[in-house]
């Protein structure tokens, strides 16, 4: 440890550590528009700069190392000074359409021009208006509005994709793909982790909403909505809940007010994908079928081995995702229950993704979710309908899906899918295994490695999230290098409840808060406190089996719940 003064306040601070890293134990936010922890520390935008004695000029606070007697001052008419033009430079190239922007009272540049008091038109704005890129099935970048902070660079490279940089030099600099080809032919998986890394308006999903609305208002149509387990922890978020706040009662009151015909909960075919899932794996073992099996329920992470490991599709589980199972589902089972044409149904899933926008587009999968919304998109709705979400009553899904098992809740975070897997798995190969906690496979970062014996078997397992620790373990596998049985992969770094669909903290927060552990102990909280705990104890997956299915993995089954992957091109 080193002691420091920051604005005259004695600080210690770790040996290597950054000023903007020691500031923050003083209580002291030191802004930045680059500045990204874990993700970006670059300091390019200038705007974290502040005095520190002894130095030629203003240093920036994000990448000026701490040292034993440094005193720094954070907020001097010369800070002050050179963080408001440099603002106001930014300002003089950033296409200023605050009103209608997805990001308004979202978005850092509109909050340091208020708090530095700003003239947005001290500088001339440029007249050159360049193209929108709109060719993806889930994002939007409007380079009128970059800032190049290079935040979304640093996080695509983060989870090793790195399809996009930075073009040209200079007043002509643009963030894109190499050779301007548009995003939509490039190698992006669509984990939208670019969108919740940008700190203004620059990147955002495909909006949905309209067409949802005129849905909605068609008599001739019945629309269902169902929502994926990690909603229930972060849309409160929106609402200005505290992080983590479990509104899952609220969900479907807020989603029949938007004039829904019924609301479901995605947990349930979370348990079903277990089912499927759960009874593939067993198959794999006992009959010598390729192994290890990766678990197929992150389209983010389909995608990237489809690009970037195609050698490795047979080992993807062949189920479909619980969001294209559900699709499946109603289309069918719950269409010739009801007296339904499938054709008059409209589908919307609620979804922590922005890849699973693209999922819905897949040709194998067309027809049965028509639209995915993202969590911001339904906070979205419900704002716009004047809905007082906070003060909703406590409400319960509709029939019949209203019933799902812990094990379906914790899909919601990384480690999740391998634990429900595991609880129904042991269960099919030894009928008196009882544990239901796989704690080994819990947690955020990293790599998770555990060993279990059911039945005479050793199972070996491996759960990670995000993608470049994804390519890890399959350069291992491709090696031959892997031991394991069975990997569970999200792309998203911490799994759902960090989907680049979620609700987007301020930096303040993000660089200060560890916000996925918080979302992921509001998930396995819940799975905590539920008597039913394993997927294949649920009565609604019982009863959808003995009515329909008749097993796990038979023919009817796998027609409806189960997919196909194609090799994609790299590049």
């Amino acid at each position: 440890m080193v002691n420091l003064k920051i604005n005259g306040i004695p600080v210690q601070a770790e040996e290597g550590s950054t000023i903007i890293e020691a500031a923050r134990k003083a209580n002291i936010d030191i802004p930045s528009l680059c500045y990204l922890k874990d993700i970006n520390c670059i300091g390019a935008c200038r705007v974290c700069v502040v005095e520190v004695k002894g130095a030629r000029g203003l240093v920036a606070a994000c990448v000026y190392p701490v040292s034993e007697g440094l005193e720094v001052w954070t907020n001097t008419p010369q800070v002050r000074q050179s963080r408001k033009t440099t603002i106001e430079l930014l300002l003089s190239e950033h296409r200023k359409k605050c009103l209608s922007c997805v990001r308004s009272n979202r978005c850092e540049l509109q909050k340091l021009s208020k708090e530095y008091g700003v003239d947005e038109d001290r500088f001339p704005s440029t007249d050159v208006v360049k193209p929108v890129d709109t060719s993806s099935a889930y994002l939007v970048r409007d380079n009128n509005k970059c800032i190049h902070c290079m935040r979304c660079v640093a996080a695509c490279s983060k989870q090793n994709i790195g399809v996009i940089g930075p073009r040209q030099r200079g007043h002509n600099k643009t963030i894109g793909c190499a050779f301007d080809r548009p995003l939509g032919e490039a190698a992006c998986v669509g984990c939208g982790q670019c969108v919740v890394s940008c700190p203004v308006g620059a990147l955002y999903e495909k909006n949905n909403i309209s067409e949802i609305w005129e849905n909605i208002s068609n008599p001739d149509k019945k629309v269902v909505f169902f929502t994926a387990p990690a909603i229930r922890v972060t849309l409160g978020e929106e609402f200005d809940m505290p992080i983590g706040t479990n509104v899952e009662k609220k969900l479907a009151g807020a989603i029949r007010r938007l004039g829904a015909d019924a609301a479901f909960d995605m947990d349930v075919t979370a348990d079903l994908t277990i089912l499927e899932e759960a009874s593939e794996l067993v198959d794999r073992i006992k009959n010598n079928k390729p192994l290890p099996m990766f678990t197929s329920c992150c389209p983010g992470w389909v995608k990237f081995a489809e690009h970037y490991y195609p050698e490795l599709l047979p080992n993807l589980s062949t189920c479909k995702s619980p969001q294209q199972m559900f699709g499946g589902l109603l289309k069918s089972y719950y269409c010739e229950k009801n007296g339904i044409d499938p054709k008059d149904l409209y589908v919307v899933s609620v979804i922590p993704c922005t890849a699973k926008k693209f999922e819905v587009t897949r040709e194998e999968m067309k027809g049965t979710v028509d639209v995915a919304l993202t969590t911001r998109e339904l906070a979205i709705m419900i704002q716009s309908a004047g809905i007082d979400f906070a003060q909703l009553p406590d409400e319960e899904f509709d029939s019949p899906f209203e019933t799902a098992s812990g094990a379906g809740v914790i899909f919601g975070t990384t480690g999740g899918v391998m634990e429900a897997a595991l609880r129904t798995a042991a269960y099919m190969l030894d009928g008196s295994f009882s544990a239901t906690d796989f704690v080994e496979v819990r947690g955020i970062e990293g790599i998770r490695e555990a060993t279990y014996n059911v039945a005479g078997n050793e199972i070996k397992v491996a759960v990670t999230s995000g993608l470049g620790n994804a390519s890890k373990l399959c350069d291992m596998v491709k090696n031959g290098e892997a031991p394991y049985q069975f990997i569970e992969i999200m792309a998203c770094p911490g799994g759902c409840i960090n989907g680049g669909g979620q609700p987007i903290q301020r930096d303040s927060v993000k660089n200060s808060v560890d916000v996925k552990s918080l979302r992921a102990k509001a998930i396995y909280d819940q799975d905590a406190s539920m008597e039913l705990r394993k997927s294949h104890e649920s009565p609604v997956i019982k009863m959808i089996y003995d009515e329909y299915f008749g097993a796990p993995n038979s023919e009817k089954a796998h027609h409806i719940l189960h997919t196909t992957y194609t090799a994609r091109n790299r590049f």
